[in-house]
């Protein structure tokens, strides 16, 4: 299994492991809720495939995408983690997918028999933690911009740097984009094309280029 959580771990250790915190896989169809807000989460979720969003969501039903985790990766384990503290966000399937839940309670209550293993999952719990709270800080500096130029720039400049070089694929389709920068869809979509008239960028669907304007 390749997730972080299990990080360090043999394919037999993390067998044993998964059996001691009563992990339980389901699947979801696309855009299937898997956690409301205001509902209490005692489990954190491992995604095995597909993808899912976590949105908040106004009393209106605005949504803004707060994050979008992919294969591997952990969510809702702040809330798991948290007894009885209702959660604020949703977690939705941003496409078909596998999730394997675990007992967030067992993860904590140590044994003689398992303390290397709650030991391990613990320190890679604390990084996936760490992580996620660098996340949410460039999100902040992404939608705290005052243009939606300025917003779309700081994130793509962004995504340049995590993934290496001035071609960036993007997790969101135009909508979704829209809701991560909390923007309208059509004056995004405008803007975008701006850019691309002025040599900013070029793209097609979420495949996107920096060029060397922007780059400097």
């Amino acid at each position: 299994m390749h997730a972080k959580l299990f990080e360090g771990f043999a394919e037999e250790e993390i067998k044993s492991v998964l059996k001691y915190l009563n992990a339980v896989e389901k699947s979801y169809d696309k855009d299937a809720y898997i956690f409301r807000a205001g509902e209490q989460a005692s489990a954190l979720g491992v995604i095995l495939s597909g993808a899912v969003q976590v949105v908040s969501e106004d009393y209106w039903g605005e949504r803004q995408i707060m994050g979008i985790f992919t294969q591997g990766q952990l969510f809702g384990e702040s809330y798991a983690c948290m007894e009885k503290t209702p959660l604020m966000v949703s977690a939705v399937a941003a496409e078909p997918s596998q999730i394997l839940f675990i007992d967030a309670f067992r993860v904590f209550k140590t044994c003689s028999s398992a303390c290397e293993f709650h030991r391990r999952l613990i320190v890679n719990l604390v990084s996936i933690l760490a992580g996620k709270n660098l996340v949410l800080t460039r999100k902040i500096e992404h939608i705290s911009k005052k243009t939606i130029r300025g917003k779309v720039l700081a994130y793509l400049s962004d995504e340049a740097g995590r993934q290496g070089g001035s071609s960036v694929e993007l997790p969101f389709n135009r909508q979704q984009l829209a809701d991560y920068l909390s923007v309208d869809r059509s004056a995004l979509s405008a803007e975008l094309s701006r850019m691309q008239r002025e040599g900013l960028i070029s793209y097609k669907k979420n495949h996107f280029i920096l060029h060397k304007e922007m780059e400097g």
